[in-house]
């Protein structure tokens, strides 16, 4: 992949965020970019557009009566903004908003510049972020799931594999026919390939149940500080850059507690307001880590203005994949992280507020609170298991065998008499299992 440009050679843009013209500056509960208002929509679109190096030379929101089947904005705003694109020369109009095929279409030839609506954009940063080939695989998917309903670019302009900025440039389009099977094409190539790592993805968590090793899953909306966390926890070496998507791909770790036992710590993509449906999509199988986690660490960035807007937005998105975070309560933990960024008296009221609702205040960054939130997350691992003492004779192949196949190993002795005394940690449901181990006669 390319990286991205440099500063003098950032491509300059005109950020534009419609608001729906009654809704004023009150939070706007029916649009698909969730509860944020109109300012910090403006700020998150903003920073979006600068997360894949644009260089946004103007921002601002727009108000919309009514949205124009041919260009969503009237025709004053949309002269407007032609105006402003060309005194500061951009190439580039980001419209915070979901635009048809025409719409878009027609604004770039008005605006005589690049138009991307907010799924383009959340699709370019994330093909610019991508490193593993599932990643890679999984992002150009969606961008071509996205693209075949469109039609709008060429094919050979599709085709290339390189980190963002794919709006800029391209041949020309093609014949509509030849680009649609072209595309299909490489859809079907891709599914296949995908395929292979969704089955050993799936062997590999079956395995873990097998092992009784518990994992547990970060999530979270981007830029909340996932990645410090996991790498608070973990003593991980995890990029945790400040900027929106920083991490794609996921990542996992064992953790060991100072205490003894361990678990497997993963950390997934960042959601976002309006995430495409194609990306979910896309990274269902990744997402899939999350919905088979013995527990759940809902990272939030506790002094964001946004912060309630943000968290709403990652319990619908965990609602989308099959977890009800209020039915499975006892399986999240809500982490406030950045408390460092909070003044004093304010990170006291959120102290005692985190105490009354089962979150944990943190600094993923200064290490404050992660020894609470760790025991916490050993407290509620441990109510999922119990612990054993297991005594065996040391010829007993077969049940040290399962023994170390099927529970967690936490500590073995050797005696001089030939028998092995273990301490094993075993989920409650296979317990049962265990004693009927141990009742078979030995051969």
């Amino acid at each position: 992949m390319l990286p991205p440009p440099s500063k003098k050679e950032a491509v300059r843009a005109v950020v534009a965020v419609p608001i729906p013209k009654t809704q004023g500056p009150q939070p706007i509960q029916a649009s698909a970019a969730g509860f944020l208002t109109p300012s910090e929509r403006l700020a998150e679109a903003a920073g979006l557009a600068e997360a894949i190096g644009l260089d946004v030379c103007f921002a601002g929101t727009v108000p919309l009566p009514q949205m124009r089947p041919a260009t969503l904005l009237g025709a004053g705003k949309v002269e407007e903004i032609g105006a402003i694109v060309q005194a500061e020369d951009a190439a580039v109009v980001i419209v915070d908003h979901a635009l048809s095929p025409i719409q878009q279409r027609n604004l770039e030839r008005a605006w005589n510049a690049k138009v991307l609506d907010r799924t383009g954009l959340i699709l370019e940063i994330f093909a610019d972020r991508a490193r593993s080939k599932e990643g890679r695989l999984q992002v150009e998917l969606a961008r071509l799931t996205y693209q075949k309903s469109r039609l709008v670019r060429s094919w050979t302009h599709l085709e290339r594999q390189r980190g963002g900025f794919g709006f800029l440039g391209g041949p020309g389009e093609t014949q509509i026919e030849a680009d649609r099977r072209a595309i299909g094409e490489r859809i079907d190539a891709i599914k296949n390939e995908l395929g292979v790592v969704e089955r050993t993805r799936r062997l590999h968590r079956k395995r873990r149940k097998l092992t009784q090793q518990q994992t547990v899953s970060l999530v979270g909306y981007t830029n909340a500080g996932k990645s410090s966390l996991f790498n608070a926890l973990s003593g991980a070496g995890v990029l945790a850059e400040d900027r929106l998507f920083a991490t794609l791909d996921p990542t996992l770790r064992r953790v060991k507690f100072p205490e003894g036992g361990a678990f497997i710590l993963s950390d997934t993509v960042g959601f976002v307001s309006e995430l495409p449906t194609q990306l979910i999509a896309a990274f269902r199988s990744t997402l899939e880590e999350i919905l088979e986690a013995d527990l759940i660490l809902h990272v939030r960035d506790i002094a964001s203005p946004a912060s309630e807007a943000q968290r709403g937005e990652v319990v619908r998105v965990l609602a989308e994949i099959g977890i009800d975070t209020q039915e499975q309560a006892k399986r999240v933990i809500e982490v406030w992280n950045k408390a460092d960024l909070l003044p004093a008296e304010e990170r006291e009221r959120l102290a005692k507020r985190a105490g009354q609702h089962s979150a944990v205040l943190v600094s993923a960054t200064a290490g404050e609170g992660v020894a609470e939130l760790s025991g916490l997350i050993r407290r509620r691992l441990q109510k999922q298991t119990c612990t054993r003492t297991v005594v065996v004779d040391g010829s007993n192949g077969q049940l040290i065998h399962w023994l170390y196949e099927h529970t967690e190993i936490l500590d073995r002795r050797d005696y001089h008499d030939g028998s092995l005394h273990f301490e094993v940690r075993v989920a409650s449901e296979r317990e049962r299992d265990l004693d009927r181990h141990l009742r078979r006669p030995q051969h």
